[in-house]
């Protein structure tokens, strides 16, 4: 259903790869409130992706934009405060890589230029663009940004390795830097943590299938889509959520209040009395 939420807001959207991103799936939405703006990615996932078609469909512009490099990321707000007519009302940033994890390094033997490269585009990244809107002065009072995160941030998911670090980081900054955007622009930022959600950057993370099928069986509510993410980002974009800032809102279907649920419980059950009944007969082969 549309609802005309962003009808003459203006925004950023960064990190819309393909249709698989929920940055892909938050363009697509704003779009259908009423919204214009400006698609942002770097360079490189500019070449591997297909925002182009994201573009035609949304009546919008590219512009391509390096996040760790403050020179892009100025010229970027510019382009789009002059392309849009105004100052921005809404910005996502979704934007996440660990180079560990692509060369398959374990947490415990990160190469750590690796690590920098990845905390810089994931995390930094975030307090860069903050930086430049805040000194800019680009954001309309009780404008939104919002940042995508995970919840190994707070718990320990083993092969999520250094993202988690970013996570932690970009959460930090909504806070600190939400502070004074909120004190001095009348700006809210927060910080959506979502489900796992099979995107093409998520997907190539170690064992992420089991992390979707372990948070299906242990959300109340199963896990969110990205499109679900998208309806979430939407609303905080809106005016309905103009007193919601300095937050790191959990949207996965009730995951990160469980402690188990009975679907976990039952699997794990029956794997223990099957392992209860192999153990004797191991014993009587001895």
């Amino acid at each position: 259903m549309m609802y005309n939420l962003l009808k003459g807001k203006k925004g950023i959207i960064f990190g819309a790869l393909d249709s698989k991103s929920i940055a892909w799936k938050v363009a697509e939405r704003a779009h259908e409130e009423g919204a214009k703006f400006v698609l942002t990615n770097a360079p490189v996932a500019l070449r591997l992706g297909t925002i182009s078609e994201l573009a035609e469909k949304t009546g919008s512009i590219v512009i391509p934009a390096d996040a760790t490099s403050m020179m892009d990321l100025e010229e970027l707000v510019d382009k789009a405060v002059e392309e849009l007519g105004g100052k921005i009302d809404f910005v996502l940033h979704s934007i996440g890589m660990s180079v560990n994890v692509r060369r398959g390094n374990h947490y415990t033997h990160q190469d750590y230029n690796f690590t920098k490269t990845g905390w810089d585009v994931s995390a930094l990244s975030f307090h860069r663009l903050m930086s430049v809107l805040y000194k800019k002065d680009a954001m309309n009072e009780w404008g939104s940004i919002v940042a995508l995160t995970y919840m190994a941030a707070q718990r320990v998911f083993p092969d999520y390795n250094d993202m988690a670090d970013n996570k932690a980081y970009l959460e930090s900054v909504a806070r600190s830097f939400g502070y004074f955007f909120g004190r001095d622009k009348k700006v809210r930022v927060n910080t959506i943590s979502q489900s796992p959600t099979p995107t093409t950057a998520g997907n190539g993370v170690k064992g992420f299938d089991g992390f979707i099928a372990y948070a299906e069986k242990m959300s109340p509510l199963g896990n969110a889509t990205a499109l679900e993410c998208a309806d979430y980002t939407i609303s905080l974009f809106s005016d309905l959520t103009k007193k919601v800032t300095l937050q790191n809102l959990f949207h996965d279907g009730g995951f990160s209040n469980m402690g188990v649920s009975t679907a976990i419980m039952d699997s794990f059950m029956e794997n223990y009395k099957e392992e209860t009944i192999d153990e004797p007969k191991k014993k009587d082969k001895k």
